[in-house]
């Protein structure tokens, strides 16, 4: 549980760290690094990739210092969001990778793996076709934010609305995905 003194603390370090103090910066460091590198783990699942996504969060994090607003005087919620859109654009990338280096002589036992490669594949597919058929200002904010790099302040500066109407809409979007794969699940 967060006291007043550490809030006020994360925003006078944040306001020395946006006029250049590495201190300061290394102070925010020291105080979320482990939440960050938790939130990356429970996306990557791997220890070691949990801590390149946790390193990648505070490097963009110390090159956006300056547009970062705080929520409720901290900075943790910014540096959480920020290290699950990371892990899951890391997450992503490591499985086109894997599937690209999949070559013509596949091992004994590798069954599971091409099943779950075409499990993977439906899903994805009944994903874009969900996407498809959102409004034109959903599949922008999906484009942003779930596959994008953008932070929800960032989508909202880009589309012209509030952080909230990001959060909200990105909230019924998840839900409404979720929805529509576990009725594809159900189907087959």
């Amino acid at each position: 549980m967060s006291t007043s003194t550490e809030v006020a603390d994360d925003v006078e370090l944040l306001t020395r760290a946006q006029a250049g103090d590495r201190a300061a910066f290394a102070g925010l460091y020291d105080r979320h690094v482990r939440p960050v590198y938790w939130q990356a783990y429970s996306v990557v699942r791997d220890p070691g990739d949990a801590e390149e996504v946790t390193q990648d969060v505070f490097v963009t994090a110390w090159r956006r210092i300056r547009a970062i607003t705080p929520v409720d005087g901290s900075l943790l919620p910014w540096l959480l969001v920020t290290a699950r859109f990371t892990a899951l654009n890391a997450h992503r990338r490591a499985a086109r990778r894997q599937s690209h280096a999949l070559d013509e002589d596949v091992p004994e036992g590798a069954d599971s793996s091409v099943e779950r490669e075409v499990e993977a594949a439906l899903v994805r597919a009944e994903i874009d076709k969900a996407v498809a058929a959102l409004a034109p200002n959903d599949q922008r904010l999906y484009e942003l934010c779930v596959e994008g790099d953008r932070t929800y302040q960032q989508a909202a500066r880009e589309l012209g609305v509030s952080h909230a109407v990001v959060r909200n809409r990105l909230h019924r979007l998840r839900t409404r995905l979720r929805a529509d794969l576990r009725s594809m699940r159900e189907t087959s």
